[in-house]
């Protein structure tokens, strides 16, 4: 048997941190703060979207990992990761960027809108245990075979996988990943 290492999200993702590069360069060239104020308030939505969108991922992630699991033993086609070399900071610089960046919004939120940028505690943990996966896993560089996942204890295993697939191929046609979210009680 043969499954894939992506289910499909990848196709939906836009990359986050040339994304909030881009958002905070832009602002970088007003000198004038009402005119940072007003970009921001603009760029705002779309950096929550963005942001839903990749804990969306991440707990899609994880989801997929503990469907496929079931299969034993199952060949994991198209791991991007397969064989490179294991850098741990490499492997969670990203995960890292987007837990590190959600400090400096709640600022920026509060400096150039007025707002309370306020993360919920499911989202937290999916990252928390979304960084967990990935160093328990190794970045996925050796993993060639559904043998090869590791699941983090501090994840359960649904009892109904058929519904988290169902799921899963749903966001995967309709690109909105943050849909997942609901699920997270599931595993977390």
């Amino acid at each position: 048997m043969e499954v894939k290492f992506d289910p499909g999200f990848i196709q939906h993702m836009s990359a986050f941190v040339p994304n909030i590069e881009y958002v905070y360069n832009t602002l970088g060239q007003f000198r004038n703060f009402n005119q940072k104020k007003q970009h921001f308030k603009m760029f705002y939505p779309k950096i929550q979207s963005l942001l839903k969108t990749y804990i969306g991922f991440y707990l899609g992630c994880m989801l997929w990992a503990i469907y496929i699991k079931q299969f034993d033993d199952a060949k994991i086609l198209n791991n991007l990761c397969f064989g490179g070399e294991y850098d741990e900071k490499e492997s969670l610089s990203e995960v890292d960027f987007i837990i590190e960046y959600i400090e400096q919004l709640k600022k920026d939120a509060k400096y150039y809108a007025g707002q309370e940028f306020v993360l919920d505690e499911t989202s937290s943990k999916i990252l928390e245990n979304y960084r967990e996966f990935l160093k328990v896993n190794e970045g996925f560089v050796k993993t060639q075979t559904t043998n090869d996942i590791k699941i983090p204890q501090s994840l359960k295993i649904p009892a109904d996988l058929e519904a988290i697939n169902k799921e899963i191929e749903k966001v995967c046609e309709n690109g909105k990943l943050s849909e997942l979210l609901p699920l997270a009680g599931q595993i977390l």
